[in-house]
């Protein structure tokens, strides 16, 4: 399994080592800023040509301004928006982009949820062929009902894949996320292919390691899909990763090879 970080190449270069990692996760609106100019992205592209690791993902879609539910959906702006987050991406050598984006497609009070739904299905069938035009995977991240109203599981968010019917739109599998809605490891069987993986502990969203967190029957299930490319630990540091990242790498190696992996 391949071991990222929620970084950008500044924050990396703050770190005492790269302590093995074997790649960065960016964020879409701070990183790529498909909200600016060519001129304000290249120091950014710059930054990550110069890193000693590759930035294969970014997430954070969609500002939550944007909305793809709800009365007021603006298509014209949403494919604009999302055109500039892909090419970018495929830019510096970026294949996923996450469509978390809890704000973006929250509901409004009242709405219907099966309308809901099928928005956000519409807005999948929107972005995907502007993904694959270059060559980048949109996958659908469930958010815990905490955060969002609307596709909250993984059971959920293949039913939204599947609804697509597109090639460029996948599924991520979040441990932090199942954790919080009580969702089973045996979820896990119930999808699709996964094709991209978050976690983090679910008291704080910390790190793995603070607080005990066994997520060992939840990669076992991913171990029995086949699942082996990449895990990325999307967490909130309280003391910061140079502090931190260490031991919640070495913590989660430990559950990865108890797991199997």
């Amino acid at each position: 399994m391949q071991l990222g970080l929620c970084l950008d190449p500044a924050t990396l270069a703050t770190l005492p080592t790269t302590h093995g990692l074997d790649f960065i996760e960016g964020h879409v609106q701070n990183f790529l800023l498909p909200h600016a100019s060519a001129a304000e992205f290249a120091p950014h592209a710059a930054a990550l040509r110069a890193c000693p690791l590759t930035m294969p993902a970014a997430n954070c879609f969609l500002p939550a301004h944007l909305k793809v539910t709800g009365p007021v959906v603006d298509s014209t702006t949403l494919a604009a928006h999302a055109d500039i987050a892909f090419r970018r991406a495929r830019e510096v050598g970026m294949s996923l982009i996450v469509f978390g984006s809890a704000g973006a497609r929250m509901m409004p009070d009242g709405w219907s949820a099966a309308r809901g739904f099928e928005q956000y299905v519409e807005a999948l069938r929107l972005f995907a062929p502007l993904a694959q035009a270059q060559g980048v995977t949109l996958v659908v991240e469930p958010l815990n009902r905490v955060e969002c109203n609307l596709v909250n599981t993984i059971v959920e968010g293949a039913e939204a894949v599947r609804r697509a019917e597109h090639p460029s739109v996948k599924l991520l599998v979040d441990l932090f996320h199942m954790l919080r809605n009580g969702e089973s490891p045996d979820d896990i069987l119930r999808v699709g292919p996964i094709h991209h993986a978050h976690l983090a502990e679910d008291r704080n969203r910390a790190a793995p390691g603070v607080n005990g967190d066994d997520f060992r029957p939840f990669l076992r299930a991913l171990k029995k899909t086949g699942y082996n490319n990449r895990l990325t630990i999307e967490c909130i540091w309280k003391s910061g990763p140079a502090l931190e990242a260490a031991p919640a790498l070495q913590a989660l190696r430990t559950q990865l090879t108890d797991a199997g992996y």
